[in-house]
């Protein structure tokens, strides 16, 4: 029987909330729970879920809706009860941080007068509104938000070109701005490679990997997953290019990016040819059989990482070739396949291209709904894709679905290899490698009852300085059972050999490749210099959990106490952005 709770104007953000449905969903007798704010969009996901209940149409978006499917209503009682002491405990945090707060723009304007980046993080529906107030303000808008409109994203990109500003995003997930990290991302060591990237988990393999190396990263600047669509056109990363090649501490630029139209890349490619330092470009998918005079072409995100510290350590750029050493594992005659489960999604992308590789699949990719890659028994899943995580926690967080998979998977008997990632630094869980390890340990000692050898292999994406303990989380997965591997590439090479297939290694040299794409002409504005050169003063609207990394590693932040305007009512909030707009163009005038 479904329960319904509301309780107004008690607005939380949407990491409290899901960790607030997972604290619940722990007590006897519920079998379903549900808590998210009532936004019309979060009330779809309730429809979805099968937990949309007539009282929860009342709801406005500045109200906390509570859901539960349980057969014992006193159950109610306790839940209401731990709801209130979590909640509680969480208003104590806030109270003993220092960090300055603000409910409306102006007022966070006065507390940092200097600030040059807005962070975002609310409901999509809400974000393009914000990060229009903060272009106005001035400032550089880093929108972890997604769900926005692609028009919303183009109008927001144009708009922050014509300023001299950057847009990083919408569902930006990562970046790193002069040592100070953004979102979910890494501590990685200061030094002379700046990356721009249209991949979260992309920036994160790549700068870990270079942080291992003993190399180091200037800048990590995010783009935005659609940034190199036709739609689109690459302003963000065109833009940032241009930034990175005039500051002076960057001396290797690092592009990244899932499969982009080809016109953008295109675009892409020609400015990167006009540019006095070296790059490396990896678009994910496109296998390069060349590199050209100091522009690298390469074809995983390791070699990617590679080639960049070679660079900037100034040593010449040979082939990079992993080596491959096949663990013992006796397999039957029916175990043939491979099955990827990732919280990454560049990390599930790379996984699936070099199984299509190694397979020689002419059609490349061949997908299903939830799958990167689903042929012929093998199958590789991004965890965080939209399909998994409606309602839910982001697997980066929460081990519940990955576990339900590779249970799944472990009981089929033509299972060989199970892959999977865990991504460690600032958002992500605490101990994901201590969430997993029973799972593994008991699907392997399953497989071996019944007569099976199963091959779990994984890597951990992260470095010595994360939050998290890096060779901690790798001793973890270990001790359970699973080949712990350096790299993603190498962790799915190495899941190929066991089952007997080979990704063939691109001997490439350097040629002269003539295009008839003009390159643009591009001069980064003082204020993306200015962000580039110093940490950034930060108005995180949103997350509270990103204030806190921000501060941590020496930067400046006020934390907007975000609400929702106008009762959450779409109509309202377009004339109040219409008033805000004209507001500052007049001021702008004057």
């Amino acid at each position: 029987m479904l329960h319904t709770i509301i309780k107004e104007n008690a607005y939380q953000d949407s990491v409290v909330l899901m960790l607030l449905t997972n604290k619940v969903s722990t007590i006897d007798g519920v079998n379903r729970v549900s808590i998210m704010m009532g936004t019309p969009a979060n009330k779809d996901i309730f429809g979805t879920s099968g937990l949309r209940t007539e009282e929860l149409e009342a709801a406005s978006a500045n109200d906390m809706a509570i859901v539960v499917d349980t057969e014992d209503a006193s159950k109610i009682d306790e839940i209401l009860a731990e709801v209130d002491a979590f909640l509680a405990s969480q208003a104590t945090k806030e109270s003993s941080n220092t960090t300055e707060t603000a409910r409306t723009w102006d007022k966070a304007m006065k507390l940092d007068s200097d600030a040059n980046m807005a962070l975002i993080s609310i409901p999509g529906t809400y974000a393009a509104a914000e990060a229009d107030r903060a272009l106005d303000e001035g400032l550089h808008a880093f929108i972890f938000s997604d769900n926005m409109p692609i028009e919303e994203e183009l109008r927001l990109k144009q708009k922050a070109h014509d300023k001299g500003l950057l847009v990083m995003g919408p569902d930006c997930g990562t970046g790193i701005v002069n040592g100070v990290p953004m979102a979910f991302t890494n501590v990685v060591k200061p030094g002379n490679i700046g990356i721009v990237g249209a991949s979260g988990t992309g920036i994160q393999e790549v700068s870990t990997i270079i942080d291992r190396l003993g190399g180091g990263v200037t800048n990590a600047i995010g783009t935005g997953g659609r940034d190199l669509s036709e739609t689109v056109g690459g302003i963000t990363m065109l833009d940032a290019i241009a930034a990175l090649e005039k500051q002076a501490d960057t001396d290797v630029i690092v592009v990244i990016s899932k499969p982009p139209a080809k016109a953008i890349r295109d675009k892409v490619l020609a400015l990167l040819r006009t540019i006095t330092k070296p790059a490396v470009t990896i678009f994910l998918g496109e296998k390069p059989t060349y590199h050209e005079a100091n522009l690298y072409h390469a074809y995983t995100l390791e070699e990617t990482a590679r080639i960049a510290v070679a660079l900037a350590k100034g040593e010449a750029v040979t082939a990079v070739e992993t080596q491959i050493v096949k663990p013992e594992i006796s397999l039957t005659p029916e175990q043939k396949h491979i099955k990827g489960y990732y919280s990454g999604g560049t990390l599930a992308s790379e996984a699936a291209m070099l199984i299509a590789d190694a397979l020689q699949l002419k059609e490349g990719l061949i997908k299903q709904d939830g799958y990167i890659l689903k042929t012929e028994g093998h199958e590789v899943i991004d965890l965080g894709d939209d399909i998994y995580t409606q309602g839910k926690p982001h697997p980066m967080i929460d081990p519940e679905k990955r576990i339900a998979f590779i249970e799944d998977a472990a009981n089929d008997p033509e299972t060989a290899v199970i892959l999977l990632d865990v991504v460690l630094g600032y958002g992500s869980h605490e101990d994901m490698a201590g969430q997993l390890a029973p799972a593994i340990k008991d699907v392997i000692a399953k497989a071996k009852t019944a007569g099976r050898e199963l091959a779990v292999i994984g890597t951990v994406c992260g470095t010595l300085q994360d939050p998290q303990d890096y060779n901690e989380q790798r001793q973890t997965l270990e001790a359970a059972g699973v080949i712990v591997k350096d790299s993603n590439n190498e962790a799915v090479r190495t899941g190929l050999a066991i089952v007997g297939h080979k990704v063939e290694e691109a001997d490439k040299a350097i040629q002269e490749v003539a295009t008839g794409v003009e390159a643009p002409i591009l001069e980064a504005s003082d204020a993306m210099l200015d962000l580039l050169a110093k940490q950034p003063r930060v108005i995180n609207v949103g997350l509270k959990s990103f204030a806190e990394a921000i501060t941590e590693t020496g930067g400046r932040v006020v934390q907007f106490d975000w609400r929702p305007v106008a009762g959450g009512n779409p109509e309202l909030q377009k004339v109040l952005q219409f008033l805000n707009s004209y507001r500052a163009e007049t001021a702008d005038v004057k």
